[in-house]
């Protein structure tokens, strides 16, 4: 595998895509949970285009994720700053690797809870968001603090390809 000093352009474009994609996902929720409620009550459920951009945007993250993983295993990438100490390597190889499994599992219950209409993959899908909420405040924090605290100017690399 590839040993880059920096993300490609690809890379780039795809995490702030995927970030963007994830915040509307939490935006458009409501109608998809009033839906999935009403359905549980026996209630007909209309279409709506806040539920269909739900699920879309579901299946996207899902697509652009699994593009992102073939970029990182064709592309590689970067290395963690080598003053960084063995401990906040290990956290932030488990955030990424954790941030990548809830990616795809949020996607795929989901799409099983909907499509299939499983209510187990319904409850999976309701914790992974708590989870999801959880990594993504750890990454971002993760970036503010080797940011404004370590000061190594980390951010950069998901800002210009390198």
């Amino acid at each position: 595998m590839p040993n880059p000093t920096g993300y490609s352009a690809s890379q780039i474009w795809l995490h702030w895509i995927v970030a963007l994609l994830i915040v509307l996902q939490f935006v458009l929720k409501n109608p998809i949970s009033e839906a999935w409620r009403a359905m549980g009550r026996g209630e007909e459920v209309a279409f709506s285009p806040l539920i269909g951009a739900h699920v879309a945007g579901g299946l996207l993250v899902l697509a652009l994720v699994i593009w992102r993983l073939v970029l990182r295993v064709t592309q590689g990438a970067p290395q963690p700053p080598a003053e960084e100490s063995a401990p906040l390597k290990l956290v932030a190889k488990a955030t990424h690797g954790l941030l990548y499994l809830l990616l795809i599992g949020m996607p795929v219950s989901g799409a099983t809870a909907w499509i299939g209409g499983i209510e187990a993959a319904a409850g999976v899908h309701s914790v992974l968001r708590v989870l999801m909420l959880l990594f993504v405040a750890l990454h971002v924090a993760g970036a503010l603090y080797h940011q404004f605290v370590l000061k190594n100017n980390l951010l950069a690399r998901m800002k210009r390809p390198g």
